[in-house]
């Protein structure tokens, strides 16, 4: 286990804040994980992080930071129809995506692209173009904090909904995921309901293969997200919100073409339309705006700070609120 000693976090948070922690502790191996209990690491203040990109930092994080880094890919079980591949936490989620490209293992390919370790999927339950990592995931495999007592949670008592796991309500910071466990199909078959992923494809003209699912999902987050190694961001910041049957009839009378979509208890709305439609895509202040071609992400051009980054989201959620009666939440966890 490497430590280093109020190092700075820019390095390790996608947001490039430049900011610091007591001690930085890079775990890259499982023998790493019975020194962090050994020497009670959990009992005092403590931050879990992959790859940091799904996080704000607004301040100096008075406590240890622990970041994962271990590795590894198992085939541990298959049949005819499926396979089940157990995955370290520190893998580096695309590069599992495309171990399962390779292998002509179907269900992750939509995902590829998405920033992060393969230990922080759950928490989120990563989704993009119609498809959630939920689809996937078997089993979740880790230790309660701080006492360190082994778990495994099924799929089914992960408590998966939109962008939202039990890992991110009753077991926030309570437990450290050190692997997950991915069910894959054998049998050829594609999710193509994202209208523009359809589309992009059938515009090729190729027959449809894992290959080129990826590549055009790939090509399409390229065309609206920025490169994350010279931009900072956390990827789409807000969640889409979901209203009421009425709500959205209501809205509706009054605005013309919103986006929407079907979800569980109501209709989804699209919240990188609502930001446009409020005219944040023109508004930059200091080093901090939304990207020009993707209202959902709020971008650091150079070295914004982490409170200029939330009192510019702050301002989005009120506009919101006033033009449309509707509160948006950040999907993008506020480290404070």
């Amino acid at each position: 286990m490497i430590t280093q000693k109020h190092p700075s976090l820019k390095p390790y948070n996608t947001f490039h804040i430049d900011c610091r922690c007591k001690k930085l502790l890079i775990v890259e191996d499982e023998s790493d994980f019975e020194e962090l209990f050994s020497k009670r690491v959990f009992c005092q203040p403590f931050l879990i992080i992959g790859e940091g990109s799904n996080m704000l930092f607004t301040k100096d994080f008075e406590g240890t930071v622990i970041k994962l880094a271990t590795k590894g890919m198992e085939i541990i079980n298959e049949d005819d129809d499926c396979v089940y591949i157990r995955v370290a936490g520190g893998e580096n989620w695309s590069d599992f995506v495309r171990f399962t490209i390779e292998n002509k293992f179907y269900g992750a390919e939509n995902l590829i692209g998405i920033p992060g370790l393969v230990g922080s999927c759950p928490v989120q339950n990563i989704g993009a173009y119609g498809s959630e990592v939920k689809d996937i995931i078997y089993q979740v495999e880790g230790f309660y904090l701080p006492d360190g007592e082994p778990f495994v949670f099924y799929n089914e008592e992960c408590e998966f909904a939109y962008r939202d796991s039990i890992f991110k309500k009753e077991l926030k910071d309570r437990c450290l995921i050190t692997e997950v466990v991915f069910k894959l199909s054998k049998e050829e078959h594609y999710n193509l309901i994202y209208k523009q992923l359809k589309e992009t494809i059938e515009q090729t003209g190729n027959t449809v293969t894992l290959e080129l699912v990826a590549k055009t999902v790939q090509k399409i987050r390229n065309s609206k997200l920025p490169d994350i190694t010279k931009v900072g961001c956390a990827g789409s910041f807000f969640k889409n919100p979901v209203v009421s049957e009425a709500k959205f009839a209501e809205l509706s009378a009054k605005f013309d073409n919103l986006v929407h979509y079907p979800a569980p208890g109501g209709v989804k709305l699209a919240a990188g339309q609502l930001i446009e439609n409020c005219g944040w895509k023109e508004i930059r202040k200091g080093d901090v705006s939304v990207y020009p071609t993707q209202a959902l992400v709020i971008v650091n051009w150079g070295n914004a700070k982490g409170k200029e980054v939330v009192d510019y989201y702050q301002q989005i959620i009120k506009s919101i609120q006033e033009k449309y009666g509707i509160t948006i939440e950040p999907e993008v966890r506020i480290v404070s």
